[in-house]
C-alpha cells in the first residue's frame, strides 16, 4: 500500500523559510515523478514544484527562484526547501506521486497524496 506522509509544516513570518518532507512507502518500483501541491484558502489546488525520475525539475511561475524540490531516492524522502515566503505561500501543503517517469509541473496527473501539511506565513 503506497503511502505518502508530510511533515515540516508551521508558522513563519514572512522573509522566512521552511523546509517541507515526504516519506514515501509501498512502491513496487522505485522510479516515479513526484511533486508539491498547495490550497489555499478559498482557492484552487495548484501545482508547485514536480521532480521526474531523472531528477529534472520544473516549478509553477510564483515560486521559481524561490522554492527548491529535491528528492533523496535513498531515503524515499522528498523535500521542497521554501525561502522567501510570502503570506500568499499561506496553504496546506501536499505531496503527490504520479507513476509517469517523466512528467513537469505542467503534466504531473497525481495517482497518489499524502495527507497535507500547513504552512502559514504572517506578514
Amino acid at each position: 500500500q503506497v503511502q505518502l506522509v508530510e511533515s515540516g509544516g508551521g508558522s513563519v513570518q514572512a522573509g522566512g523559510s521552511l523546509r517541507l518532507s515526504c516519506a514515501a512507502s509501498g512502491y513496487r518500483d522505485s522510479r516515479f515523478s513526484m511533486g508539491w501541491f498547495r490550497q489555499g484558502p478559498g482557492k484552487e489546488r495548484e501545482g508547485v514544484a514536480v521532480i521526474d525520475s531523472d531528477g529534472r525539475t520544473s516549478y509553477a511561475d510564483s515560486v521559481k527562484g524561490r522554492f527548491t524540490i529535491s528528492k533523496d531516492n535513498a531515503k524515499n524522502t522528498l523535500y521542497l526547501q521554501m525561502n522567501s515566503l510570502k503570506s500568499e505561500d499561506t496553504a496546506m501543503y501536499y505531496c503527490a506521486s504520479d507513476v509517469r517517469l517523466w512528467t513537469t509541473i505542467a503534466t504531473i496527473t497525481p495517482d497518489y497524496w499524502g495527507q497535507g501539511t500547513q504552512v502559514t506565513v504572517s506578514s
